[in-house]
C-alpha cells in the first residue's frame, strides 16, 4: 500500500508546521500539503483529494463544519480528522455525525497523535480493496484493542510524566521564532500555545533542565519578582 496522503488545514503557520512534522514521524504518511484557510482547504482538497484531512475546527473566517459538510456532500473518499482547542459535546457530536475518524482535542500529545494516525493505517489496511467484511473484521476495525503497538511513542516515555512532545515543541518554537532570543515569562508562554500558566511554567522548567532556556528573576518597581526564560542552548 502506497503512503497516505495526508492535508493539514490550520490557520496557525507554527502548529501546522508542528502537525506536518509529527504526521511524518510515523511510516506510511505523506503530507501533501497544508491550507491556512478554508477557501484554499476545499481548492486543495478538490485537487489533490487526500485519503486524510486533519481539519482544525475554529478559523477566523468561522467553524470548520461547513467544509466537513462539503467534502461529505461531494462524495470524496478522503477521511477527516478533528483536531480542536474546543470542549463542547455539541462539538463532538456535530463532528462525528459528519463522519469523522477522530476528534482530538488541542493541546496534543505525541502519543495521542501516533495512535490516532497507526488507527487510521490498521483501519486502511483492513477495507483496502475490499468489498464484504465479517462480524469480527467489523469489531475489529471499529472496536481496535489497545496494545503495545498502539502505546504512546518512545519520545513520549523518555519524557517526564506531564510532558509531552508535541507540546514541547510547541513550547521550544516560542524561542525559536526569531534571532533575537527574546525572554518570556511562563503566563507569556501560555497565552502565545493557549494553555495554562501553570502547564507553561512545567513545560520551562523541564527546557531548563536540558539547558535550552535560562530563568532569570526580573525585579520590577513594586511586587514580587518575575521569574522570566530566554534562550540558551540547542534542544537536547
Amino acid at each position: 500500500m502506497s503512503d497516505i496522503s495526508v492535508l493539514i488545514v490550520e490557520d496557525d503557520e507554527k502548529i501546522g508546521e508542528l502537525h506536518r512534522r509529527f504526521t511524518e514521524r510515523v511510516d506510511g504518511f505523506a503530507v501533501v500539503g497544508i491550507a491556512s484557510t478554508l477557501a484554499d482547504a476545499s481548492e486543495m482538497i478538490t485537487l489533490l483529494e487526500p485519503d486524510l484531512v486533519l481539519l482544525d475546527l475554529y478559523f477566523p473566517e468561522g467553524e470548520s463544519f461547513g467544509l466537513l459538510k462539503e467534502i461529505r456532500a461531494q462524495g470524496l473518499e478522503t477521511d477527516v480528522i478533528l483536531i480542536t482547542a474546543a470542549r463542547e459535546v455539541k462539538a463532538l457530536k456535530t463532528a462525528m455525525r459528519n463522519g469523522v475518524f477522530d476528534f482530538i482535542i488541542k493541546p496534543l500529545t505525541s502519543g495521542r497523535f501516533a495512535d490516532c494516525l497507526a488507527n487510521y493505517r490498521r483501519y486502511r489496511a483492513r477495507v483496502e480493496d475490499r468489498s464484504t467484511l465479517e462480524q469480527d473484521e467489523v469489531d475489529g476495525i471499529l472496536h481496535p484493542p489497545v496494545s503495545a503497538e498502539t502505546g504512546p511513542d518512545h519520545a513520549s516515555r523518555r519524557l517526564p510524566k506531564g510532558v509531552d512532545m508535541l507540546t514541547l515543541e510547541t513550547v521550544r518554537a516560542v524561542f525559536v521564532e526569531d534571532g533575537t532570543a527574546p525572554s518570556f515569562s511562563a503566563e507569556e508562554v501560555g497565552a502565545r500555545i493557549g494553555v495554562s500558566r501553570s502547564t507553561a511554567r512545567r513545560y520551562l522548567e523541564y527546557l531548563v533542565s536540558v539547558r535550552f532556556v535560562r530563568p532569570d528573576l526580573v525585579y520590577g518597581s513594586v511586587g514580587r519578582p518575575e521569574r522570566r526564560y530566554s534562550r540558551m542552548g540547542p534542544f537536547q
